[in-house]
C-alpha cells in the first residue's frame, strides 16, 4: 500500500507539500481488518487518527448513553459510513478525550493508515508550517462534520414534530 498516495487523497492533508506528506507517511502504521472488527468503542481512550486506504468503516453511537429508557437496550446506530481517503478519530489529535462514537469495519479486507498522536504532534512541533496546515485542515473537517450533524439533528427534530 502506498501510504503517501493515500494521505494525498485525505482532506486533512490538503495543501501539504511532498516533503510534508513524506514526513507524515514516515510515522504511519498500516493494518488490515476484517468485516465486523471493532476498532474502538464509544467513551474509550483515544490517541490515534485513521485514514481509510481501502474498504469502509461505520461510525456508530449507542443511543442508550443518552436515553432514560433502559427497558430494552437499543442497538448502536450507524451515523456515518466512511470510505477511501476519509479520516476519523480527529478529536484524539485535538484533546485526547474519550471517543465520541464507536468505529466498526464495514467491508472485508479494509485497510487503514494509523497515525499515532504522539508522533504526529512531535512532527508538528518540528515543522510548525506542517502543524498549522494540519490544524487548519482538521478545523475545517470537524466544522463540516458538525454542520452535517446539525442538519441531521434538525431533520430528526422536524420529523418527530410532524408525527
Amino acid at each position: 500500500m502506498d501510504i503517501e498516495g493515500i494521505l494525498i487523497q485525505a482532506d486533512i492533508f490538503m495543501d501539504f507539500t511532498a516533503d510534508q506528506i513524506h514526513a507524515v507517511a514516515g510515522i504511519c502504521l498500516q493494518r488490515s481488518f476484517d468485516m465486523g472488527d471493532l476498532l474502538f468503542e464509544e467513551n474509550s481512550a483515544s490517541d490515534e487518527l485513521y485514514v481509510i486506504a481501502r474498504g469502509e468503516v461505520e461510525i456508530l453511537v449507542d443511543p442508550s448513553l443518552v436515553s432514560d429508557h433502559h427497558e430494552t437496550r437499543p442497538r448502536p446506530s450507524t451515523i456515518a459510513t466512511l470510505r477511501r481517503g476519509q479520516s476519523f478519530g480527529e478529536i484524539a489529535l485535538v484533546d485526547q478525550g474519550l471517543r465520541s462514537a464507536s468505529a466498526r469495519i464495514a467491508r472485508p479486507d479494509t485497510q487503514l493508515v494509523i497515525i499515532p498522536r504522539d508522533k504526529l504532534m512531535t512532527l508538528c512541533d518540528q515543522d510548525p508550517v506542517l502543524g498549522y496546515r494540519l490544524m487548519s485542515n482538521l478545523a475545517a473537517d470537524l466544522a463540516l462534520k458538525i454542520r452535517n450533524t446539525d442538519l441531521l439533528m434538525r431533520e430528526k427534530l422536524l420529523y418527530a414534530r410532524s408525527r
